[in-house]
C-alpha cells in the first residue's frame, strides 16, 4: 500500500500559560491520502489550529511525528522546512495576509517569487484568477477589493505554484455565503482537477461537507461525530 501523503503519529503540543500547562493536542493520530480532501472539525479550542501549524511545519510538536510526502518535519532543519513550504504547501488563512502596496496581481505572483522556482504558466494564472472571479480585478489594491475578493485573491497566491497540498485554516470564517461557496468550489475543483491534496481546518459544518472525508476534533482528540455536539442531527 503506498505511503499516505501525510502521517501525523500520535501527536503532542503543550502550551505554558504562566505555570499552566494547556495540551492543546492529546496524542492524535491520522492519515491524508495523495489527492484526498479532508475537512477537520471541531469548537474552539478543539486544537484544530495548533493541528494546522504542526501539519505545515509552522511550529514543532511536544511528542508525536508528522511526516509530509515521505518527510519527518522533525528531522528536517528550519532552512529545509521553510523550503518544503515554499515548494510543496499553499496556505490560506482566514486573515488574507495581503500586501497593501501590491496590487491583485502582484499579490498573487508574489508566492512564484517567494518559492524560488522561477516558473510562471500565464494559462493557468488566466484560469484560476478567471474561476475565482478575479480577472477584472487585478489591477486594483486589497483596499480596493472587498472582503471576499482579498480571499479569493488569497486563495489564488495559494494555488498559483501548483503545491502538493493546500492547507486552508478557516478559509471561509470572515465571508459571506457567496463568497463562501465561490472559495470553497475552487478549493473542490483544485483537488478533483490538479489532484491537489487539501486539508481544511473549519468550524462550519456546511464547509466541511465539501470535503472527502471528515475528521472530527474535540479537546485535542479526534472524536467520533456522535461526540461532536455541533454535528448532532445534522
Amino acid at each position: 500500500m503506498p505511503q499516505a501523503f501525510i502521517e501525523a503519529r500520535n501527536l503532542r503540543k503543550i502550551y505554558h500559560v504562566g505555570k499552566i500547562e494547556v495540551e492543546a493536542l492529546r496524542g492524535i493520530s491520522f492519515d491524508v491520502q495523495r489527492g484526498e480532501f479532508v475537512s477537520v472539525v471541531g469548537p474552539s479550542g478543539s486544537g484544530k489550529s495548533t493541528l494546522f501549524y504542526l501539519l505545515g511545519g509552522l511550529t514543532q510538536a511536544d511528542g508525536g511525528t508528522v511526516t509530509l510526502d515521505g518527510e519527518d518535519l522533525a528531522a528536517l532543519s528550519d532552512a529545509q522546512r521553510t523550503v518544503m513550504r515554499k515548494r510543496k504547501i499553499g496556505f490560506v488563512f482566514q486573515k488574507f495576509n495581503l500586501l497593501p502596496i501590491l496590487n491583485a496581481r502582484s499579490n498573487i505572483l508574489i508566492a512564484r517569487e517567494i518559492s524560488g522556482n522561477g516558473h510562471h504558466d500565464p494559462a493557468y494564472f488566466e484560469r484560476i484568477t478567471e474561476l475565482l472571479g478575479l480577472s477584472k480585478r487585478l489591477e486594483h489594491r486589497p483596499s480596493e477589493l472587498s472582503g471576499g475578493e482579498q480571499q479569493r485573491v488569497a486563495l489564488a497566491r495559494a494555488l498559483v505554484n501548483k503545491p502538493a497540498i493546500v492547507l486552508a485554516d478557516e478559509p471561509t470564517g470572515n465571508l459571506d455565503s457567496k463568497n463562501s461557496d465561490i472559495v470553497l468550489g475552487m478549493l473542490r475543483r483544485s483537488n478533483k482537477e490538479l489532484g491537489q491534496t487539501v486539508l481544511m481546518i473549519t468550524h462550519n459544518p456546511e464547509a466541511a461537507r465539501y470535503g472527502d472525508r471528515i475528521i472530527h476534533m474535540r479537546d485535542g482528540h479526534i472524536v467520533n461525530p456522535e461526540e461532536d455536539p455541533q454535528w448532532v442531527g445534522r
